[in-house]
């Protein structure tokens, strides 16, 4: 089940965090979130996994800027949101959508006990200005059944800003394999 957006409001401050929190952005079953003013763009052409991956920061200035297609831009959330009991889920807003710009395509389903900011993975269809702070793409919630363990991983949990892939370090943990393997 989906929690509504009374429910939402009701559970603040335990079993989630939205912060800041802003009723004007309560909807009648997820909360809109908003997207700040830094963005993270790979400076490589071809990403490799194994590895980390080179990048450069940039601001959306307040008159916007303007997205190219074919790029992956990384963006964050002005909200930091916490989540105990529930698996947070993230959406783009259909509004955002029906401009061709994809928000969180990828990776939208949160783990429960997650805590910081959410990374955006966004890129277009075709050129679209984007502006910091927009309503950009709401989340939701999901009750859980069963026993279950918080989210504790080092990678991602308690982020302070825009996070690049930190996939490779699965490699160097040994989780991934490091030479070729037939499967």
């Amino acid at each position: 089940m989906i929690l509504s957006g009374k429910e939402i409001k009701k559970r603040l401050g335990t079993d989630i965090i939205i912060e800041p929190f802003n009723e004007a952005q309560l909807n009648p079953n997820s909360y809109n979130l908003r997207l700040s003013s830094e963005l993270l763009v790979y400076d490589e052409a071809v990403l490799d996994m194994r590895r980390p991956n080179n990048f450069h920061r940039m601001e959306i200035p307040g008159e916007g800027l303007v997205l190219q297609p074919a790029r992956l831009y990384l963006g964050r959330t002005l909200e930091q949101t916490a989540t105990y009991g529930f698996v947070p889920m993230l959406e783009g807003r259909s509004s955002v959508g029906r401009l061709g710009l994809h928000v969180h395509v990828t990776a939208g389903f949160g783990d429960v006990g997650f805590c910081g900011f959410w990374t955006l993975e966004i890129h277009c269809v075709s050129p679209v200005k984007i502006y910091p702070g927009v309503e950009i793409c709401q989340i939701f919630y999901h009750t859980l059944l069963g026993e279950y363990d918080d989210y504790d991983s080092g990678k991602y949990q308690k982020n302070t800003g825009v996070q690049p892939s930190l996939l490779y370090k699965d490699f160097q943990n040994g989780v991934l394999p490091l030479q070729s393997e037939k499967f």
